[in-house]
């Protein structure tokens, strides 16, 4: 271990793991509960269009993605409010029109070049300090929102007809937890990429919910499942040259299903106990 963190470039892939690992973790909870888990995966696809403008504009992608996801975040809760649709609706609009302009301004540029790959499938050991420090606040902000607004997030999530009832803000606590959804699919696609980062919003969550029996539990089991997932995906891209994105992926879905598995093991041992001799 000590060699691997001899390298400047693996201790920056391990600190921006660390980051969006325990961002994506946490949120991905209540969007699992939620049943909003595919935001995630529609937010990657207009995270797509952004980074193309940005290649195309010689802007940094980074920041253009940022503010493309975050305006079709709030643009996919508007169409939910104004157009009276559901979720997964709103979802496939705003996401199908984000990939439509990425694949237009591929296009007009001339087809794809190592940086447009780079963003798709996560180039986490090329990443430089500036964008370390990006991911790591970016995901620290996150975090925090998700800390100061625990206790409205937790209500909305379980009994949201209650939580408007009583006041809350429902509709700027959606959007801001799009909007959260939003910043995280951006902070991660340095990571694992766009293709993928949608994965680590829902694997852990799932895993941890399988047999986490409270709500708190299921966070800190997600997180720590997303912790374990960076750092032995890493590990390997380090000794075996396996590519990072798809191994810190994979193993979060191995995870999920040793989890799956103990939990349906309990279950027979459970029932075979309370069954008649």
């Amino acid at each position: 271990m000590g060699e691997l963190f001899s390298y400047t470039f693996m201790q920056r892939a391990f600190l921006a793991g660390l980051g969006v690992s325990l961002s994506c973790a946490i949120l991905g909870v209540f969007l699992v509960l939620r049943r909003d888990a595919m935001i995630g995966h529609g937010l990657a696809h207009v995270t797509f269009g952004g980074v193309a403008l940005g290649l195309v504009l010689h802007v940094a992608p980074l920041t253009v993605a940022l503010g493309v996801a975050i305006f079709s975040a709030l643009g996919i809760m508007k169409l939910k409010e104004r157009a009276g649709l559901y979720g997964d609706t709103a979802i496939g609009i705003i996401s199908s029109l984000g990939m439509a302009l990425g694949i237009f301004l591929v296009s007009l540029a001339g087809g794809f070049n190592l940086d447009l790959f780079g963003y798709l499938f996560g180039n986490v050991l090329a990443i430089d300090p500036g964008e370390v420090r990006v991911v790591f606040l970016l995901a620290l902000a996150v975090l925090a929102a998700v800390g100061f607004f625990y206790q409205e997030f937790l209500f909305l999530t379980f009994d949201s007809e209650s939580a408007r009832a009583s006041g809350v803000r429902v509709g700027r606590l959606d959007s801001l937890m799009a909007v959260l959804t939003a910043v995280t699919v951006v902070v991660g696609m340095k990571v694992v990429g766009i293709l993928l980062i949608s994965a680590l919003l829902v694997i852990p969550a799932a895993a941890a919910l399988q047999v986490a029996r409270n709500f708190k539990a299921a966070m800190a089991l997600s997180a720590a499942l997303g912790v374990l997932s960076a750092s032995f995906g890493l590990t390997a891209a380090f000794y075996l040259d396996w590519p990072p994105s798809g191994t810190i992926v994979l193993i979060s879905g191995v995870l999920f299903l040793l989890l799956l598995a103990s939990r349906q093991w309990v279950k027979r041992m459970g029932t075979a106990r309370s069954s008649p001799p």
